[in-house]
């Protein structure tokens, strides 16, 4: 007991303030990731409801010159829309897949800081196999969780461009209205 001891002074065994160290990390990019989580969510929703309008948009109109007809519609309007849609799927699939990565890198966090309590807790028995054991867990669970999130706001960002892409499309169909 007097070598774990010592063995593992330098890291904080006995100190209370190293187990916090140990777990706060995780603690803390788990709830990050909770809110880009949210964040997330709230985008796929707004993506949906668009996708929605769109869809009903394109089912009143025809492709081609039949639209001169029909109040607020121009020629171009069915190509207009249909390019819309096709960039709210992508949108929609790019969102699910961040979706899954953020959700991942959660729990991957959340497992880290649970592996951390844990080998502070072997540790305190003098247990310096099963500590290197979580240590390295925690570290691995905690590193994937990172390329994860990292990952996931990647996914986001090309999102973002899209809609982008798509608000300038729309913009460019309500000029042709207004004219």
């Amino acid at each position: 007991m007097i070598y774990v001891a010592a063995q593992y002074g330098a890291t904080g065994a006995g100190n209370p303030f190293a187990v916090l160290t140990a777990v706060v990390a995780p603690a803390i990019l788990t709830n990050a990731c909770s809110v880009l989580a949210l964040g997330t969510s709230n985008r796929l929703a707004r993506v949906v409801d668009r996708t929605r309008v769109v869809a009903r948009e394109l089912a009143a109109i025809e492709p081609g010159d039949a639209n001169r007809n029909l109040q607020g519609h121009f020629q171009g309007d069915y190509d207009s829309w249909a390019a819309q849609l096709a960039g709210l799927q992508v949108r929609t699939q790019l969102l699910v897949k961040a979706l899954r990565v953020i959700y991942g890198s959660l729990g991957l966090f959340a497992t880290a800081a649970l592996v951390s309590v844990l080998g502070s807790i072997v540790t305190y028995y003098g247990q310096r196999v099963l500590f290197q054991l979580t240590a390295g867990l925690a570290l691995l669970a905690g590193a994937v969780a990172v390329v994860g999130l990292a990952l996931g706001c990647a996914l986001m960002v090309q999102e973002t461009r899209l809609a982008v892409r798509n608000l300038a499309e729309e913009a460019k169909m309500h000029g042709r209205v207004g004219k």
